[in-house]
């Protein structure tokens, strides 16, 4: 190990590569064109013009990918505010794991911006990079390929199992509205004989309501209030952190929730619009905004965990979006629509009884989930781990 570091060198990154940035604005764009486009974003698009060729390394300038690394061999061309190394001097993909490893933690106190993170020119000056012989890049660029391989092969096997979790879960909610988690010998396409499909609209209690809208400026402190971020799947996010709203007496009475309340997303992109939540365990008096709708149940037809459920399930979303109005960026639904949402509706016990076949299936899952996303984080402290190692000259 000894002998390994001392054949180390500490350079500048100004030494072995050329900085330089795109010239481009994302209006260079071309869908069809004929070479890679980096801009700042993490996936790169296509353009007609090519200023860079052969192994570079990429860095996004500005925004949310500030700190992510990029290698590409090839002619492309970059965004104005890409960072591209060029003309390396030393081995690419040594520089580019040297970067992979550090960059984003060396830079990650000295980004600027009150909104949006940039990285400066200045930012590259101060960078050092520890080189070996190249035989030594080779290895060393060789042992990491090694081990990330293996790596990724258990990566792609752990996120293989989250999206069967995802099938499986859907699967559940399949079966449950159709009957086959409750009843033996159910027929495809055939509903259990003791259910029946209704219009949304006959087990209301009162008239879908839709929630406050209140300007930004009164937004600071005041009465709780759900937004359309709060709710997934069915449910209310449970770390959810509610802003507040200076209201009225009157305002807070009009659109306050309550437990057993269904809210519905009535105005996203169309991916997100219908989503729902059941409002369980407030703390406080909280109410809801514009575009949310209100959903009240008659207590005595439907039980209200089963009914969010079903709206969250495929076939559930599929009947919300069946008349949506779509814009040029968002879609809508009104009230009549989720009047007319059909939904299949067993006698009471056994809504309540299917809640908790639900709920005993998809709980396994969620424990399967969770150590699956802990092992994928552990994945990812090992990537770094290897890095680490890799240029301590504790690798090879």
């Amino acid at each position: 190990m000894k002998n390994i570091l001392t054949r180390f060198k500490l350079l500048k990154l100004s030494d072995v590569c050329n900085i330089q940035t795109g010239k481009y604005d994302a209006n260079h764009e071309k869908p069809n064109g004929k070479y890679r486009f980096y801009t700042c974003a993490f996936e790169y698009m296509y353009c007609e013009t090519k200023r860079f060729s052969g192994e570079c390394i990429i860095l996004p300038g500005n925004g949310a990918n500030v700190g992510e690394v990029f290698y590409y061999n090839g002619d492309f061309d970059a965004y104005q505010r890409t960072y591209v190394l060029n003309k390396i001097n030393i081995y690419p993909k040594y520089l580019y794991y040297h970067l992979l490893g550090n960059w984003r933690k060396r830079n990650q106190d000295k980004q600027f911006g009150s909104a949006t993170n940039y990285i400066r020119m200045g930012n590259f000056t101060d960078y050092e990079i520890s080189v070996p012989e190249d035989n030594f890049q080779l290895a060393i660029v060789s042992k990491i390929e090694e081990l990330f391989s293996e790596l990724d092969i258990g990566i792609k096997n752990l996120k293989t199992a989250q999206q069967q979790l995802k099938v499986y879960r859907q699967a559940v909610l399949k079966w449950a509205f159709e009957g086959k988690l409750t009843n033996e010998n159910v027929k495809d396409v055939e509903l259990p004989e003791t259910w029946k499909f209704l219009r949304f609209g006959e087990i209301f209690s009162t008239t879908p309501q839709n929630g406050l809208y209140k300007a930004s400026t009164e937004y600071g402190s005041g009465t709780p209030i759900i937004r359309i971020d709060g709710f997934y799947e069915g449910a209310i996010l449970s770390d959810y952190e509610y802003k507040r709203v200076r209201l009225t007496k009157e305002e807070i009475e009009k659109y306050e929730i309550v437990e057993g309340d269904i809210l519905v997303n009535r105005v996203n992109s169309m991916p997100y619009l219908g989503k729902c939540g059941i409002v369980k365990h407030l703390k406080e008096r909280t109410v809801f905004e514009s575009n949310i709708m209100k959903v009240k149940v008659d207590l005595k037809m439907a039980f209200p965990e089963y009914v969010a459920i079903y709206l969250s399930s495929q076939r559930g979303l599929k009947e919300l979006r069946k008349n949506a109005k779509q814009a040029v960026n968002q879609a809508s639904i009104n009230q009549t629509d989720v009047s007319n949402v059909n939904i299949p509706l067993p006698k009471m016990e056994e809504q309540k009884l299917i809640v908790q076949e639900i709920e005993n299936r998809l709980s396994v899952a969620d424990k399967m989930e969770e150590s699956i996303n802990d092992s994928l984080k552990q994945a990812e402290a090992l990537r770094q781990s290897i890095l680490k190692k890799a240029f301590e000259g504790k690798l090879i």
